[in-house]
């Protein structure tokens, strides 16, 4: 079932639309100057009839769609360009003949518009593949996989693991507004008006340590990220969740126009080499992701082929 319109976010399940947190006021600026700076290029790639590889080729440079998200693509403190996707594709690219990136900031909603209006090249937001979305898009296969993870207590004092565990605990639940463990945890038996809903993971974080909630549930590398200074909170081992009654892993990659191919299979030929070499999680490490984000998912399967 398709989810309501208006809904949106790396995540599957309630995607809801909403300001991306952490950094977007940060990029605003940066966002403007790259719409600006772009719309010459956007429209010469639109209208010579040439193969979009063989364009960026000739410029140099390949448009990112970003959605400032820590730790998937965003504008750092420094105002360079980083991130897991922006970093991943900086290699990718200069290995396929283009040696600059260039980062184009929008609102994640408009990431998939954005990329079909031709106002970027590709997609670098750490995207989930979803079948829905691959009716709009087309996806390179996952860079990472994705597990669920708790903030709790130092000590895990109620000792929870998953989401059954918490309801069998009658754990006070929280998450962040828009995440996929919304309907994680309505799924494990949570009624959705008893969720805690906070801004972010750093809100959650506070509401663990509060003693407001008892856990806090997000992304193994949110949570891993968020708990790293905490002298109260720990994170929990990563879980996988239930969706639709079934045990689910989601997968994030790059996401390209549906005509794109080419373009796409050149991109899966790098990251293929990059996975097998190792390097891909020497990239990715600085962001917060392990050796248990690494996947062999495949765009075809997440997509439902």
């Amino acid at each position: 079932m398709a989810p309501p319109l208006g809904y949106d976010h790396h995540t599957t399940g309630y995607e809801r639309r909403h300001t991306r947190r952490s950094v977007l006021a940060g990029i605003a600026a940066a966002g403007a100057l790259g719409a600006t700076g772009c719309s010459r290029v956007a429209t010469a790639s639109t209208t010579n009839g040439g193969e979009l590889l063989d364009r960026l080729r000739a410029q140099g440079v390949v448009r990112l769609g970003i959605a400032g998200e820590i730790p998937f693509g965003y504008i750092g403190k420094d105002g360079r360009l980083t991130g897991e996707a922006p970093e991943l594709a900086r290699v990718v690219f200069k290995r396929l003949g283009i040696d600059r990136v260039q980062p184009v900031p929008t609102e994640f909603g408009s990431l998939i518009p954005g990329l079909n209006s031709q106002q970027f090249d590709v997609v670098a937001a750490g995207m989930y593949v979803t079948p829905d979305r691959c009716k709009q898009v087309i996806f390179a296969d996952p860079d990472y996989q994705m597990l669920d993870s708790f903030v709790v207590r130092k000590g895990n004092p109620k000792g929870l693991h998953t989401f059954k565990d918490a309801v069998a605990k009658k754990a006070k639940c929280a998450t962040g507004t828009g995440y996929a463990q919304i309907q994680h945890a309505v799924e494990a038996g949570y009624k959705e008006s008893d969720i805690l809903i906070v801004p972010d993971q750093v809100a959650g974080l506070n509401a663990v340590e509060a003693g407001r909630v008892d856990f806090f549930a997000g992304t193994a590398v949110t949570v891993r990220q968020v708990v790293g200074k905490s002298a109260k909170a720990e994170a929990t081992k990563p879980f996988v969740p239930v969706v639709d009654g079934k045990p689910h892993i989601d997968g994030g990659a790059f996401a390209f126009r549906p005509t794109e191919t080419r373009l796409r299979d050149a991109f899966n030929a790098e990251l293929k080499k990059l996975r097998g070499s190792g390097e891909l999680l020497r990239i990715l490490r600085p962001f917060g992701f392990t050796k248990a984000e690494m996947t062999k998912l495949t765009a075809k399967e997440l997509c439902g082929g």
